[in-house]
């Protein structure tokens, strides 16, 4: 069994470097028109490529009221995923958010009469 399987991974090898992967866009363009070609499919001219569909595109008009309606319901959607915190975790979370602002402000208020001072000495 183990024989028989290094035989066909040995092909799917040789397989694979036979046909190496196209790097480039235009290569491997030219490769889907030749393999287009070989599938019997001569009858489209090359110039006769499909357009990109646009996901989601829809051809009737969606009236306001109806998106509008949509949006809330994917907003309650939405919130229903979020995990709050519990009251103990938002009073942990702004003593938090308090300090580390009241130190910020502390530090740039520190920094900012340091150098005032600086100038005030430097230029009279």
């Amino acid at each position: 069994m183990s024989e028989d399987r290094t035989e066909q991974d040995g092909q799917d090898k040789d397989e694979q470097q036979s046909t190496p992967r196209p790097a480039t866009a235009a290569a491997r363009r030219e490769r889907r028109t030749a393999n287009a070609g070989r599938a019997g499919t001569e009858s489209r001219s090359p110039d006769a490529k499909g357009r990109p569909t646009v996901a989601g595109r829809r051809e009737e008009r969606v009236s306001p009221v109806a998106r509008g309606a949509r949006f809330v319901r994917e907003v309650v959607a939405e919130l229903r995923k979020v995990i709050w915190p519990t009251r103990k975790e938002q009073l942990t979370y702004t003593i938090v958010v308090l300090v580390f602002v009241s130190f910020m402000v502390a530090l740039v208020g520190v920094l900012d009469i340091a150098f005032a001072k600086g100038v005030f000495w430097l230029f009279g």
